[in-house]
């Protein structure tokens, strides 16, 4: 599978820092939103308007997970998909670790290094 596959998908969440309008991932949120996804924001340990703290808290089963988020925090927010059963992780540049890939490898999630908003731009053509 690669990123492209995993705009079939409607139900995302974007973990990372959502709130500030100057970093990808409030960027990723609100161009998934724009083009029909239900997408929701998720920083960890955040309880604020516009994002969860965590995935468990995000009201609607998620398909795909964007991670666009330090991999030291990151790899939490893995374990974390495992556990809610998302099997699907879009991982942005520079969210990538080799601990997250292979954990995830061992765990059968399907890991994509991609970029959500390449995709969105490639779906438009």
């Amino acid at each position: 599978m690669n990123g492209a596959a995993f705009m079939k998908y409607k139900n995302w969440v974007v973990a990372g820092d959502v709130l500030n309008e100057q970093k990808y991932a409030y960027k990723i949120t609100k161009s998934l939103e724009a083009a029909g996804y239900k997408v929701s924001g998720m920083k960890p340990g955040l309880s604020q308007e516009g994002a969860y703290p965590s995935l468990k808290e995000v009201p609607y089963d998620i398909e795909v997970l964007d991670l666009c988020i330090n991999p030291k925090v990151g790899i939490k927010v893995v374990e974390e998909a495992k556990e809610l059963g998302i099997d699907k992780i879009l991982i942005q540049p520079g969210a990538e670790s080799e601990e997250i890939l292979d954990y995830c490898k061992r765990n059968n999630i399907e890991a994509v290094e991609g970029c959500a908003l390449v995709e969105l731009s490639r779906l438009k053509k």
